[in-house]
């Protein structure tokens, strides 16, 4: 065994401790473990909202969605979807044709999001696994029909069961002066309501999904697209797939991972969670404060201990590893509690719900947790260096005051 270190276990073990420097030696423990819990608790909450935000956005958003570099529409020519379908990785493809629209419904009228897409989406889209009621996909026996997000059918109180009304939709044509007739200002179709799904409040209170055909006629779009919605084999690698398309496209065309769609929410995600770990780490640094004192007052209790491994040859390292050692065994003590009680309490979080979202609306009965082992090496390592900038100058003072003195 280390010397030094079997030296350290020896004294944190003592009972002939003073008591004042045992109680700061426990305060220190007790700080550290409470500072570490909280650091492993407080990270696995943000790693479970981001791992809730990728999924519940996975459902609506495809793996790669491919914009025009410039405006919102494009024309479209058969061999775009081809070259698609042709890179390696790519699972299918869905024609995409979206734009704001006024819908009616009885007396009820709002702006909606309405995107149209070919079959692809009804085969691959995440959207039937968030559906709340009524069917899907959105073409049924040579019908179309409509998958609207939960707030919209809120906000107009539209009914599944019942099959006397329509969604009506609304889409302004492009007029010249002189117009007189307001029926020419505007096209108007009409499609069946045929599911509600529900993800997230920003899709619910806007969305509304509806076949391409309609989409196209409604717009006046004949040959022309909004976007693609590209979907991949479950072993590809997205970011490759992507640097692909983006060769065979071009540069007319700008391809973006679904991710890419939310990228400024995750980066303040991380921040926060970056925040939220300074301070966390903050917190366990002025614990560390204890450590400094326990170690100062240890010196001079273990005064003549020291003088005696100095007077039989020890080095002024020896001993300065001895307070090093001690120091983080009293640390290490504490953060293995914290350690052990921020995992348990994750894993209860995660398995059994220990503590719910507090609102009846919410997406999730309870507060998602997600263990990661970056995070638990990342506490470890702040905890080490927290450490040994608490115990280094305690241990350096013993090493060269007992030096000194012996060499006079």
């Amino acid at each position: 065994m280390n010397f030094p270190f079997f030296i350290a276990r020896k004294y944190f073990l003592s009972g002939k401790k003073k008591n004042f420097i045992n109680v700061i030696s426990i305060i220190s423990m007790v700080v550290v473990a409470i500072g570490t819990m909280s650091l492993i608790l407080a990270l696995s909450v943000f790693n479970g909202l981001e791992g809730l935000l990728r999924s519940m956005y996975g459902n609506f958003d495809p793996d790669i969605v491919i914009l025009p570099s410039s405006g919102k529409s494009f024309k479209d020519n058969a061999t775009n979807a081809q070259k698609i379908r042709s890179v390696d990785g790519v699972l299918g493809v869905a024609e995409v044709v979206e734009d704001n629209v006024l819908v009616e419904y009885k007396e009820a009228q709002r702006l909606v999001r309405m995107k149209g897409v070919s079959r692809d989406f009804d085969k691959y889209s995440g959207i039937k696994n968030v559906m709340v009621s009524g069917e899907f996909p959105l073409v049924r026996d040579s019908i179309g029909y409509a998958l609207i997000g939960r707030g919209v059918q809120y906000d107009l109180s539209l009914s599944l069961k019942n099959d006397f009304y329509t969604l009506q939709m609304y889409y302004p044509k492009d007029i010249g002066p002189g117009v007189v007739n307001p029926t020419r200002m505007y096209n108007l179709l009409n499609i069946i309501p045929g599911g509600v799904f529900a993800i997230e409040k920003n899709y619910d209170d806007n969305y509304v999904f509806v076949p391409i055909e309609f989409a196209k006629e409604l717009l006046n779009y004949e040959n022309r697209l909004s976007s693609f919605d590209v979907y991949l084999d479950e072993d590809s690698n997205a970011s490759e797939v992507k640097q692909r398309l983006q060769g065979v496209l071009g540069d007319q065309f700008d391809v973006k991972l679904g991710e890419e769609l939310h990228s400024d929410l995750y980066k303040v995600l991380k921040i926060e969670k970056l925040f939220v770990f300074l301070i966390l780490v903050s917190i366990i640094g002025i614990a560390s404060i204890n450590i400094f004192f326990s170690l100062t007052m240890l010196v001079i209790e273990k005064k003549k201990d020291i003088s005696v491994l100095f007077a039989q040859g020890a080095t002024s390292q020896l001993i300065r590893n001895v307070f090093l050692y001690e120091g983080c065994i009293v640390a290490f003590s504490g953060a293995a509690v914290g350690l052990i009680l921020g995992i348990g309490l994750s894993l209860l979080q995660q398995h059994y719900g220990l503590v719910g979202m507090g609102m009846d609306s919410a997406v999730m009965n309870a507060y998602p947790v997600k263990i990661e082992i970056p995070d638990v090496l990342l506490t470890i390592l702040a905890i080490i260096i927290i450490t040994v900038l608490a115990s280094i100058q305690p241990a350096i003072k013993a090493g060269k005051s007992f030096s000194t003195h012996t060499l006079q």
